[in-house]
């Protein structure tokens, strides 16, 4: 094996805007919670790195494939004044990418595979989670790890997998065995790589949102993989009408796709009455926020539960973003409605309940509709700032 590997590695300044001060958890000039306040002028760069050893409980892994995300294009985004778009947790210089499946390479002493409770001996295919909890703090210790209150994530803070070689500790991994009826050779790892921003969707619509029950209503406003990921999951969880909000005429020929019923482009029509009318007057159960854009899409999904004839309703917040909701409490109180946030990804089985919906028949592969090699992923996330053709651009590598 080669001593020496390349990877997409993140750089930026820390020069905090005015005003800013540390909180508990950030570390100066390395660490924040808060990226969108501190970290300037952001470069990609291919940098060289010793690949790196297992220690003990650890695993050494070769990337076969790892999806470009949403947070990775926004981290690298700089906005008028140079800052990051990103607004969480961030540490730089970093190797990019979280959303990754491999083959087990190596392992150190005590990494144990939760799928045969044996130690890993080595060519065993995995995915992996990109929120490291400690499983020692209250948060991790009330059963939500994605709240961890050491947290650290894979491809943020932590070097990623936009590269050959990536250490993990073995507890995050988790089998891509159940896939291998159903996907065979590279399709294998392309399905992988899908697991983490699946369950990203899954966490939100079911753990945070409640689910829902079948024959209820739901809205899904944004057609990136997130948002498109939630259709397949409410579909095959029985919602009567999948409605996706998306402008884009590929996304949304693609969300048709992945369960969909009905496609609303919101800047050719009202979106609230829209969604009236396909639902009889009633709206719907649960409507994700997956654009990022609350200013401009909480109005119509706000206006939809206040004219429509559904009680309950639960909007839940998936997508990452600055902008303060502009929320009438008058229509949450009136419509006994709710609005949920839901980070990440961790806990309660999300992970192998996602592996297992995709090995019997919830195909998530034709989110990747482009892919690429490593040295080309720099300029796909600067790409993808502006140009949304493409909805899951996934690096395979050699």
């Amino acid at each position: 094996m080669m001593s020496k590997m390349k990877a997409v590695t993140l750089v930026a300044d820390w020069d905090p805007r005015p005003g800013f001060k540390l909180g508990a958890k950030d570390i100066e000039g390395k660490q924040t919670y808060l990226g969108s306040k501190v970290w300037r002028n952001p470069k990609l760069e291919i940098r060289e790195y010793d690949i790196p050893k297992p220690g003990k409980g650890e695993v050494l892994i070769e990337v076969k494939a790892c999806g470009i995300c949403g947070s990775d294009v926004h981290m690298a985004q700089p906005d008028d004044d140079g800052y990051i778009f990103y607004p969480g947790l961030t540490g730089f210089p970093c190797i990019l990418g979280h959303e990754l499946s491999g083959v087990v390479v190596e392992a150190g002493p005590g990494a144990i595979d939760k799928r045969t409770n044996k130690p890993y001996k080595g060519g065993e295919a995995v995915t992996a989670e990109e929120m490291l909890w400690c499983g020692e703090c209250q948060p991790c210790a009330d059963g939500w790890p994605n709240h961890c209150e050491r947290l650290n994530e894979i491809g943020f803070n932590v070097n990623g997998a936009f590269a050959k070689y990536i250490v993990l500790p073995a507890k995050y991994l988790w089998s891509l065995d159940p896939l291998k009826e159903r996907y065979k050779g590279d399709d294998l790892f392309l399905a992988g790589s899908l697991v983490e921003p699946t369950s990203v969707a899954y966490n939100a619509v079911i753990e945070r949102g409640g689910g829902i029950r079948p024959g209820d209503n739901v809205v899904i406003c944004g057609g990136g993989p997130i948002g498109l990921a939630a259709c397949a999951i409410l579909k095959r969880h029985g919602a009567a009408r999948v409605i996706l909000s998306e402008p884009s005429a590929t996304r949304a020929e693609l969300g048709r796709k992945m369960g969909a019923d009905y496609v609303i482009d919101p800047t050719k029509v009202d979106f609230a009455e829209e969604v009236l009318r396909l639902t009889d007057g009633y709206g719907a159960s649960l409507y994700l926020e997956a654009t990022g854009l609350p200013t401009v899409v909480y109005p119509g999904i706000e206006k939809a539960i206040w004219e429509g004839r559904t009680l309950n309703s639960t909007v839940v917040v998936v997508a990452r973003a600055d902008a303060k909701m502009p929320v009438t409490g008058e229509v949450l109180q009136v419509r006994r409605a709710r609005i949920i946030g839901a980070q990440g990804h961790s806990g309660h089985g999300t992970f192998p309940r996602v592996i297992e919906c995709m090995a019997t028949g919830m195909d998530m592969t034709p989110l990747i509709t482009k892919k690429i090699k490593l040295e080309e992923v720099p300029e796909n996330i600067i790409m993808l700032r502006t140009d949304r053709k493409e909805c899951k651009i996934t690096c395979v590598m050699d």
